[in-house]
């Protein structure tokens, strides 16, 4: 009745090999952002990224800005990584 085939011979819960890696992305785009500073142009965006959750982390968070902070960045960066 389910004759449903898989279309690749993956093992199962193996993520598709489609040739990128997030943590190979990231890498590299924090190791280009360190080079250039401000210059980048992902600084600008994972900065305001920082600086939303620095100040959700003080109102939501009832004060914990560095998680806030933390957060933000790498919400930003993965956003800025996935496009």
């Amino acid at each position: 009745m389910n004759d449903i085939k898989p279309d690749d011979e993956r093992p199962t819960g193996t993520p598709p090999e489609d040739g990128q890696d997030l943590l190979e992305d990231a890498k590299t785009e924090i190791s280009a952002m360190a080079k250039d500073g401000t210059g980048h142009p992902s600084t600008k965006p994972i900065l305001i990224g920082a600086a939303i959750g620095f100040a959700v982390g003080m109102i939501v968070l009832d004060g914990a800005w560095f998680l806030g902070l933390i957060a933000g960045a790498a919400v930003a960066l993965y956003l800025r990584i996935k496009k």
